[in-house]
Formats: structure tokens, C-alpha cells, sequence
């Protein structure tokens, strides 16, 4: 096993703050841990409940929580100067491969797994990103798309 370089940068935060499916939470809490990233979640019994089960990193993990309003938290977060991405599939989204490591602090938005992020959370975005697919589906699960961003974005792929 290699030695643990990093734990949470607090620069590079996953917020599946629409997700509708507990397990790809702990899978994406995974991610976070491997990459260096904290995860911001509302501070309801849903998300709560799926992160206590899903979780399956040994010690604690860097979890942000988010309450009472996500817009108010999204909105706060680029007052304090964050970088909000989208991962959405809309016009003028740029494709995964040409996004650029994250050089301050990013907040990455994940939508809900079929109604995607809401329009009015979406208007916050400072840039939204789309994951280029050539099969037939329209997208990816929640979890292996933020994967994907999470790890274009610190850099490592």
C-alpha cells in the first residue's frame, strides 16, 4: 500500500446536493478521499443516512454540511470567492477534456440522477461541463460522472 500523500485540500468540493440515490453518495465520497476533495451535502436524514451507510473509509471523511438553503450555500460559496462548475448536459457546455485543473477553490454542482441540476442553481454556474458520450444513453450515473470531473479537475487525469 502507498503511503498517503494528502488528505482534503478543502479547494476541491463535490456538491451532489440533488441526489436521489444514496449509494452513489458513498462511492463518491470514495472519490473525494482519492483525489482530495470534500463532499457538501444537505443536512437532511436522507443524506445523512445514505453517508452513514455508504461510507466505507476507515477514520472521518471531509464532509461539508449544507443547511438550510443550497442556493444560499452555492451563493455564499462564489461570494468567498469559488469557482462553481456544473455538470450538466446543455448548450455551451464545455466537454470534460478541455476543462483545466482546478486552480482555487471549485465547488462542483451534481444533479439529480434524471432531472439533472435545477435551472435556478444552474443560472449560479461560472461553467458547465459535459462528459462526451458516443453510446446510447444520455448520461452517466451521479456517481461515476462526478468521479470523472472530480479526478479532470485535481489534475490527475
Amino acid at each position: 500500500m502507498r503511503a498517503r500523500r494528502h488528505g482534503c485540500w478543502d479547494h476541491l468540493i463535490a456538491a451532489p446536493l440533488w441526489v436521489a440515490y444514496g449509494a452513489n453518495l458513498g462511492t463518491l465520497l470514495r472519490t473525494c478521499d482519492a483525489v482530495g476533495a470534500c463532499m457538501a451535502v444537505p443536512r437532511t436524514p436522507h443524506y445523512r443516512g445514505a453517508l452513514a451507510k455508504g461510507n466505507t473509509l476507515p477514520g472521518r471523511s471531509c464532509v461539508h454540511w449544507v443547511a438550510p438553503s443550497k442556493l444560499g450555500w452555492l451563493r455564499d460559496q462564489r461570494r468567498r470567492g469559488a469557482r462553481l462548475v456544473a455538470v450538466e448536459l446543455t448548450e455551451g457546455a464545455l466537454p470534460l477534456p478541455r476543462a483545466q485543473a482546478a486552480r482555487h477553490r471549485t465547488v462542483v454542482m451534481l444533479g439529480h440522477e434524471h432531472g439533472g441540476i435545477p435551472p435556478d442553481a444552474l443560472e449560479l454556474a461560472d461553467e458547465v461541463l459535459e462528459i462526451p458520450m458516443t453510446g446510447r444513453g444520455v448520461s452517466l450515473n451521479v456517481a461515476v460522472a462526478g468521479s470523472l470531473v472530480l479526478y479532470r479537475l485535481a489534475g490527475l487525469m
